[in-house]
């Protein structure tokens, strides 16, 4: 977490300061990232730098939680569904959304997996929890699973397939989002009723 100091400057410096460290982030890795260019290009000293964050891991972890924070913003909360179809249509609004804004900031998408496996990865697996209780209590979603181990498929299927799409939508194989949608729900089927044709429309049973 930043030190006390960082909290007090103005919000749009601090913002400066993370954006600047979430493109070095993004674009050199982690490790590879250096804490010294992060800094000079923020336009912060040394001195000052360490009076805002521990160090490098301090900096990369309250730029991920940043991260994390901004793909729940674009989920959205999860509301429980009245039906078969509005329920797929709830998952398929969240997952346009959170696509958008993953093609709309290309460093957040670099960092989304660290962000998600950070300790605030719960707070990310809440919004599948609420999607994995409101698909079986629609008869939509098999039972007999462990519900973590189902919650944690989920989430790890809608990231693939949200990676997935971004990638097919960049190389303009013709695909349209329709098209993909329909593949991400036979996916989801599979895992959440075997493959048959309730999971993949959203019709409950």
């Amino acid at each position: 977490m930043p030190l006390p100091r960082f909290h007090r400057l103005a919000d749009d410096r601090q913002r400066h300061i993370l954006d600047v460290a979430r493109g070095h982030f993004a674009q050199h890795g982690p490790d590879a990232a250096s804490y010294n260019k992060i800094i000079e290009s923020a336009g912060v000293s040394k001195t000052a730098a360490y009076q805002y964050f521990d160090g490098k891991d301090d900096l990369l972890a309250t730029v991920l939680d940043g991260v994390r924070d901004r793909l729940l913003a674009a989920l959205g909360p999860w509301e429980p569904a009245e039906s078969g179809s509005a329920f797929r249509a709830r998952l398929d609004d969240g997952s346009r959304a959170l696509l958008a804004h993953l093609h709309e900031h290309p460093e957040d998408l670099a960092l989304a997996d660290l962000a998600i496996g950070r300790a605030g990865e719960a707070q990310w697996l809440g919004w599948f929890e609420a999607v994995v209780d409101d698909g079986q209590a629609l008869g939509l979603i098999r039972t007999d699973l462990d519900r973590s181990l189902l919650v944690a498929a989920t989430a790890a299927v809608m990231r693939a397939a949200d990676t997935w799409t971004l990638a097919r939508l960049r190389s303009g194989n013709g695909q349209d989002t329709a098209q993909i949608a329909g593949q991400v729900w036979v996916l989801l089927a599979g895992l959440w009723n075997g493959g048959s044709d309730e999971g993949r429309t959203g019709d409950a049973h």
